[in-house]
């Protein structure tokens, strides 16, 4: 069995046991959240297509921890200018092991 989920803008291929990072959702590590925004899913026998989000479906998850990406380097320059400028960026993630799949 599997879902498609949609979170932080991105959609992900979920199923039991597996470990996702997502864009940083507001919860307590060890805690445990149920997402609801679910596209599609597939047990061995059906496959559930929602208009865009199933109803009756949702995927529980744990949270395991809130971590922070690499850094992204950014170097801004213009040519002739004496212009050079850089700075950096690191993405704040949340990282789930998924549980449970309900239909």
């Amino acid at each position: 069995m599997f879902a498609i989920l949609k979170t932080g803008g991105k959609q992900y291929t979920v199923k039991p046991g597996d470990i996702i990072d997502v864009e940083k959702i507001e919860a307590e590590k060890g805690g445990t959240i149920e997402l609801k925004n679910i596209l599609a899913v597939s047990d061995d026998k059906k496959f559930n297509i929602g208009n865009p989000y199933l109803d009756n479906a949702s995927v529980e998850a744990e949270v395991v921890d809130q971590i922070r990406g690499k850094k992204v380097v950014v170097f801004k320059r213009k040519p002739k200018k004496d212009y050079k400028r850089k700075y950096g960026h690191r993405q704040y993630f949340t990282k789930l092991k998924v549980k449970e799949i309900k239909v």
